[in-house]
């Protein structure tokens, strides 16, 4: 394992990577936790600001397979996840907790989950950090990391239907 492939990365993508960090930690516990509380609230913020950080950095890194200009098909992710944030922050304001609880779930599962996944493929930075000379160990960690992501989905916690917080 070596770091030198973001270390020496363009300054973007390392923002992307130190954006995405904190994006996939804090997310399991501000969206997990059976207590909201101020903890949730704070931890919920912090995760807001870093996928916001995450998914705008990410419209400046070029894609290997560029269909629209330097856009490629994982850049149309980024517009789903500031909608996806943005959207879960108007929705509790408004008291939906479902609504946000289902944005934030969605938008952590698909955004950092599966496309975090996704960075581990062979021939991407990520894969050289982590499984240097054995790139294609990517594969089994990869489908692992996908069982997991379906597991977490099915026992993650669901708000009531009919429950709303007054503003």
């Amino acid at each position: 394992m070596t770091l030198d492939p973001i270390l020496y990365a363009p300054l973007v993508i390392q923002l992307h990577v130190a954006a995405a960090l904190p994006a996939l930690l804090l997310g399991p516990v501000a969206l997990f936790r059976s207590r909201r509380d101020r903890w949730h609230r704070r931890l919920g913020y912090a995760w807001v600001v870093s996928m916001l950080v995450l998914a705008i950095s990410g419209f400046f890194i070029p894609a290997r397979f560029a269909l629209v200009g330097p856009f490629g098909p994982i850049h149309l992710l980024c517009p789903l996840a500031i909608w996806g944030v943005l959207d879960g922050v108007r929705l509790i304001r408004r008291g939906d907790v479902r609504g946000h609880r289902i944005a934030m779930q969605s938008v952590w599962f698909g955004a950092v989950g599966v496309t975090g996944l996704l960075t581990l493929l062979p021939g991407r930075g990520l894969n050289h950090v982590f499984f240097g000379e054995t790139p294609k160990v990517a594969f089994a960690v990869i489908g692992l990391g996908l069982v997991a992501l379906a597991w977490l989905w099915r026992r993650r916690p669901r708000a009531p239907r009919d429950r709303q917080i007054t503003p």
